[in-house]
């Protein structure tokens, strides 16, 4: 038998001979040998497997890329609210609605020309987006030309919808923001539209004086003409072009009328503190009544250029208007107007019987309009006339003290008022004054001054201003054939055709 040491030959097969461990016999079993704690025994399993997790490369990788996002909404939160904070403490933003008056004013300022000389101002001040604003006005036609005369456009180009930057002054850059809302809030479809200006904080006294500059640029525009405004959709809207100021020479009422209704006037528009101290509504009211063609409303117009005022006028007969809205109306009056109810004896006559179109009748009753006037709801500062043709038809309660202050009449043409017209027709002609007198004999020969006192069997007759006005304007120059055709102010009556069997058309179509 060979030694116990010696060394066995390899298995065939076997690369390797066996290590001398491995050749061992494990040691006997103990029961009082504790077991063994060697590293090399396997774990007890986890309940969550966090290891096999973290080691997972699919598990990594989409733990990694969830937070790589987290991190970048983090980012642009905390990006977007740091520039939030930054624009609160250094810009200031302004809003100007359509709806109030300053919003043509800016835009008209924007559109004027400006110094962008410089770099920077090259760079940044270069409007990509425009509107433009036509203005046409007809000129005289010249001697020897043919046609209707010329036409003047004026183009005023301003800034339109989106961002634009404009420089006001060196170092000073205002951004500014037009939008328009999709939304449409008047009645005639047109969309609302803003306009937002911004401007560093440090030079947010620069606003003062752009909508002083924008307030000055919009009287120069409008100086020499009266603005009229008219209720639209609950609000003031301007109606039309603001109209040359007439003056006030031009209208002829009865001697002294003119000047007590223009005295009576200035002195309230000077005793506002007179009104302030005593506790008393600082508002008055005018009535003036008469045959039409007489110069009621002219009058008016001239009252407010020879006041630098504007016109706010107010159909109550329109469709429509509420006691509400014209209540809500009278208290948001353009600064600076004269009020004009026309025809309130028309308006305030409700029609009982249902028209085609569905319309039952006017819905401001009388009552509304009283209260409108001097009620709770009435405002203040406020100048108002009121013109009808038939004053017999108002309430009394319409026309007493607080409501109506002063009720003047505007009468026929009076001698006083043919003769003052004729002047200012036919003055650079009729020097001597013969013409006129010619003139007048002529109308009192056809009874138009209320009769003929040499001659009773004159008829009693009238005519208006505005007849004798049309007679002057269809004879420009040609006083003669302005006597001539004196007969013409005759008033006419005119009776109803009786219907015929072909109807309106007298010739076959």
């Amino acid at each position: 038998m060979p030694a116990p040491n010696s060394q066995m030959p390899p298995a065939a097969g076997l690369p390797f001979p066996p290590s001398p461990q491995s050749a061992q016999s494990p040691p006997p079993y103990s029961p009082s040998a504790p077991p063994s704690t060697s590293s090399s025994t396997a774990a007890a399993p986890s309940f969550l497997p966090l290891d096999q997790l973290f080691t997972n490369p699919v598990f990594a990788g989409g733990l990694g890329l969830a937070s790589l996002g987290a991190a970048a909404a983090f980012g642009r939160r905390a990006l977007i609210q740091g520039t939030a904070l930054l624009r609160r403490q250094l810009l200031v933003n302004i809003e100007i609605s359509k709806r109030d008056p300053s919003y043509s004013w800016v835009l008209a300022w924007l559109a004027q020309p400006r110094d962008n000389s410089g770099f920077i101002a090259q760079r940044l001040t270069r409007l990509r987006s425009l509107s433009v604003t036509t203005t046409t006005k007809s000129l005289s036609k010249v001697a020897g030309e043919e046609g209707n005369g010329r036409t003047h456009a004026d183009f005023r180009v301003q800034p339109g919808f989106g961002h634009h930057i404009v420089r006001h002054k060196p170092g000073v850059y205002i951004a500014v923001n037009r939008e328009k809302a999709s939304t449409t809030t008047t009645a005639t479809g047109e969309p609302h539209e803003t306009l937002t200006l911004t401007l560093l904080w440090m030079h947010r006294h620069v606003l003062a004086e752009v909508f002083t500059q924008a307030h000055e640029l919009a009287q120069s525009f409008q100086q020499g003409k009266t603005v009229v405004y008219t209720a639209r959709n609950m609000q003031w809207t301007v109606l039309g072009k603001p109209r040359l100021k007439r003056p006030l020479g031009s209208v002829i009422l009865d001697e002294g009328v003119k000047e007590s209704l223009v005295a009576d006037v200035k002195e309230f528009m000077a005793a506002q503190e007179w009104y302030t101290e005593r506790g008393v509504p600082y508002r008055r009211g005018y009535l003036l009544y008469g045959p039409p063609g007489t110069g009621k409303t002219s009058f008016i117009q001239a009252l407010a250029g020879e006041l630098d005022y504007s016109v706010a006028m107010i159909n109550l007969s329109e469709m429509g208007m509420t006691d509400d809205l014209l209540a809500q109306l009278l208290t948001q009056l353009p600064e600076k107007s004269i009020l004009l109810l026309e025809d309130v004896d028309a308006a305030l006559v409700n029609r009982r019987q249902r028209d085609p179109d569905g319309y039952s009748g006017r819905s401001v009753t009388a009552s509304g309009l009283l209260n409108a006037l001097d009620g709770l709801a009435a405002g203040e500062d406020r100048i108002a006339f009121l013109t009808t043709n038939h004053i017999d038809k108002l309430d009394p309660a319409l026309i007493r003290p607080g409501r109506v202050d002063m009720m003047v009449r505007i009468g026929e043409a009076s001698r006083y008022q043919a003769g003052q017209m004729w002047d200012r027709y036919y003055g650079d002609v009729d020097t001597d004054h013969k013409g006129r007198e010619r003139f007048l004999e002529r109308l009192d020969g056809l009874g138009l001054f209320g009769g003929d006192q040499k001659d009773p069997a004159v008829p009693k007759r009238h005519t208006s201003t505005a007849a004798i006005q049309g007679l002057f304007q269809f004879h420009k120059g040609d006083m003669e054939g302005a006597i001539k055709m004196a007969e013409h102010l005759i008033p006419r009556t005119y009776e109803p055709e009786p219907p015929t069997v072909e109807g309106s058309i007298k010739s076959p179509a």
